[in-house]
């Protein structure tokens, strides 16, 4: 039997209920979320131990929906990352809870902007579309273009650029994505490009690394592995099909495997954010590194630095244990950035030396097929006077909703 909800146009009189956003408390376990909504432990206790590692990736602040009738929750669905969501539902044949984690449902659209540049690129974002994520975005793709001065840029001067976004139930979920964009000051137009994979390019054409070499260098371009002779027991994915289980699961960082006591090392020089107990994560670390770097050090048995103090890169700051939910010493490292869990073997350093080879690259420019098109629709975008789509993101979803069994 599965429930699914469809989007009322009109008062029902035999069931409606409302669906409203909220966020997880901090520090609060997903048990003391069952117990505070009046759901029966026998719903934790039906839960694989498995899927149990996966209610570590609640974390404290995330924006989750709930669907309620009066204060009686009959649905909730909670993101672990961006593919996947756990799922709490109230069968109402029975009245009995069912756990699950599930893809996540959104609509992916494209959005297309043009403004007048009247005091700055990402002041006139924010106060045209209420998006402060789109506004650094924007920022950031036209950031170290020497040939671009963004405190000189005046009024005359404008912006064009198409951008796709992920919603669910009319409000964003994670960050939007600027496909291309064009930025004309001075009379001259800059672009910039982006593809699938996060590359930007200009309208120049792509530029690409090529390896010309070798050399012996000192590793500190990257942050490094926080303990000494890593052991990894539990790699970091998205979206992965389980084998066993037939279903997709969800890893939002590393595990380590260590002795209990192992000491723990800042992977890289930063500010302590916090630094406490944080749910099934049992005594947790966050250090942030600047520039929307936050790590996370999970399950320590011992921690030795206090929030708001500054660390060095491979600075103890703790040791490895197994407090909170957790089968045996070792250590969760998690790495996010802008709030998004990304993996952190992408951006560290396996290697505990002090020097190693490595590889010298030189760059050269590579021609787009169809630059001249995508550069062709922003000039005629940068002409136009696109209705905006200005975000709501405050205001809290209030929808009726009403629930029916399907076979």
């Amino acid at each position: 039997m599965k429930k699914i909800l469809i989007l009322l146009l009109m008062f029902s009189t035999l069931y409606s209920a409302r669906v409203v956003e909220t966020n997880w408390k901090h520090g609060e376990t997903f048990s003391q979320y069952l117990q505070r909504n009046n759901i029966p432990s026998t719903l934790l206790d039906s839960i694989s131990k498995n899927d149990k590692t996966l209610l570590l990736e609640i974390q404290s602040g995330d924006n989750f929906f709930e669907l309620k009738n009066d204060n009686e929750l009959l649905q909730a669905l909670i993101p672990i990352g961006e593919e996947m969501q756990i799922q709490i539902i109230k069968i109402h044949a029975t009245g009995e809870y069912k756990f699950d984690i599930i893809p996540t449902i959104f609509i992916e659209s494209e959005y297309k902007v043009a403004l007048p540049i009247t005091s700055s690129p990402s002041i006139d974002i924010n106060r045209e579309i209420n998006y402060a994520s789109l506004a650094n975005h924007f920022s950031e793709l036209f950031k170290n273009r020497p040939e671009i001065n963004f405190k000189r840029l005046k009024k005359g001067d404008t912006m064009a650029f198409f951008y796709t976004q992920r919603t669910r139930l009319g409000k964003p979920i994670n960050e939007p994505n600027i496909t291309s964009a064009m930025l004309e000051t001075g009379g001259k137009k800059h672009f910039v490009f982006v593809n699938k994979e996060g590359e930007k390019f200009s309208d120049t054409g792509k530029i690409i690394r090529y390896k010309a070499g070798t050399q012996k260098v000192a590793v500190y371009d990257k942050m490094r592995i926080p303990v000494n002779s890593p052991r990894i027991t539990s790699g970091f994915t998205y979206k992965r099909f389980h084998p066993v289980l037939h279903r997709y699961r969800p890893h939002l960082g590393v595990d380590f495997g260590a002795r209990r006591g192992t000491p723990i090392l800042a992977a890289g020089d930063g500010v302590v954010t916090f630094a406490g107990w944080e749910g099934g994560y049992g005594k947790v670390v966050k250090i942030s590194h600047g520039g929307g770097y936050v790590s996370l050090y999970a399950h320590q048995s011992q921690m030795r630095v206090r929030s708001g103090q500054r660390v060095s890169k491979g600075q103890v700051i703790g040791y490895v244990g197994n407090t909170g939910r957790s089968t045996g010493p070792h250590l969760h490292f998690g790495l996010y950035i802008n709030g998004r869990a990304v993996n952190p073997l992408a951006h560290i350093n396996m290697s505990t030396r002090k020097f190693k080879d490595v590889d010298i690259f030189k760059t050269k420019i590579v021609q787009i097929k169809g630059i001249k098109k995508y550069k062709n629709r922003l000039v005629a975008l940068s002409k136009e006077t696109p209705k905006l789509h200005v975000w709501d993101s405050e205001q809290k979803n209030s929808i009726l909703y009403k629930e029916i069994d399907t076979l």
